[in-house]
């Protein structure tokens, strides 16, 4: 909708049959989505490739919405994909396996996802990166609206 190319990372870091592709595959993959002048990347990726996202971006956007709405969302995408394949998902991945991992990623999240890692945000890139947190989906709504009409 932007008109910056999309990167979802599950595509860059899984072969079609599921199977996650080797570190250098991704690795180079991901140094060359960096390399170009605009990007915008979905994803987590290895926490080192997040770092370097982190450092890259010119502009941040943290989505933290509560646990009890990200558990429905990955309920809902789950049941969904049981008709059609969620957007950005590796072709011939398994959707319930794919879910049963983020269940397990969504349990760890509060221990990385935190006040000390907005704090981090704020400390080592709001002086040099626009930064948007949203916690709310009224927010996301109106980040996504404000963000095309300045288009």
């Amino acid at each position: 909708m932007t008109g910056i190319e999309l990167h979802q990372l599950d595509l860059t870091q899984y072969h079609k049959n599921g199977e996650q592709v080797a570190r250098e595959v991704f690795d180079n993959e991901h140094q060359r989505i960096l390399a170009k002048d605009s990007w915008i990347i979905d994803g987590l990726g290895p926490l080192s490739s997040f770092k370097q996202r982190l450092d890259a971006a010119d502009t941040l956007v943290y989505i933290d919405l509560s646990y009890p709405l990200s558990y429905w969302f990955v309920t809902k995408r789950c049941v969904k994909g049981l008709f059609v394949k969620p957007a950005g998902w590796p072709q011939g991945s398994s959707v319930l396996k794919g879910t049963m991992q983020s269940y397990r990623t969504l349990k760890l999240c509060p221990k990385f996802w935190n006040d000390d890692f907005l704090n981090q945000l704020e400390t080592d890139y709001l002086a040099t990166k626009q930064l948007y947190v949203i916690r709310t989906l009224s927010q996301l709504k109106h980040f996504v609206t404000d963000s095309l009409s300045t288009r």
